[in-house]
């Protein structure tokens, strides 16, 4: 992991000095383990082309926390500033979002990928089939992947949302409107109430093309989130 310099700047002044070399070491950590977790998502998508020249997996995107947003959830949980706290607490510093084209993929892949035998799935929450108050659909899981040092393994907690590209192109959308705009409460309120329509419109449409997607295709159907 190659830290920004504003990044060690701030663990040098926010963490103990006897922790700056052990932060340092555990993000290492997360980032090993979200590219475990990529390379086996890459292994299951080259897969499903093979099986039913198909490609589950539009795209997928990666991130790790940085330094001031695990500093400020900590702070938001009134948590203690420490590596330990890290480890104990967040689940979530390591991340990884994968966009599939259709909910039978959402639910396939984060399937196969639960089934394997040294992954743990330490949490899901399927908002997929129950969509948050202003429409969000997502399935998010947390697994645990094994990443091997010298000290043996340890497992790290990786968050993996799985989405359809409409769920995708709709989260940023109102992500956006939600986080980055200015406009006035009256305008932000129509705005979220027409994300609202078009999220179950969007619901609709796949729901359709995913049928015709299943008479052409045999690939899987899943329609059941892992289980924790």
């Amino acid at each position: 992991m190659k830290a920004r310099l504003g990044d060690m700047n701030t663990i040098g002044e926010r963490f103990p000095a006897d922790e700056v070399t052990e932060f340092i070491d555990l993000m290492q950590v997360y980032e090993g383990a979200m590219y475990e977790i990529s390379t086996k998502l890459e292994i299951l998508d080259s897969e499903f082309q093979v099986r039913f020249s198909h490609n589950p997996i539009h795209h997928m995107e990666r991130r790790l926390k940085s330094v001031d947003s695990i500093l400020g959830k900590l702070e938001r949980k009134s948590l203690p500033i420490n590596t330990r706290s890290i480890k104990d607490n967040l689940f979530d510093v390591a991340g990884i979002r994968v966009i599939c084209n259709y909910r039978d993929d959402v639910y396939s892949v984060s399937n196969y990928l639960s089934a394997q035998s040294d992954i743990q799935v330490l949490r899901v929450k399927d908002y997929i089939k129950h969509p948050k108050q202003n429409g969000y659909r997502s399935l998010h899981v947390i697994y645990a992947v094994p990443v091997f040092l010298s000290s043996g393994a340890h497992y790290t907690p990786v968050e993996v949302q799985f989405r359809t590209i409409a769920m995708d192109y709709w989260a940023s959308l109102e992500h956006q409107l939600r986080y980055k705009s200015n406009l006035p409460d009256a305008k932000l309120a129509e705005h979220s109430q027409t994300l609202l329509d078009c999220a179950r419109s969007l619901q609709n449409v796949e729901a359709q093309m995913q049928s015709i997607h299943r008479d052409i295709t045999g690939a899987p159907r899943v329609e059941e989130a892992p289980q924790a």
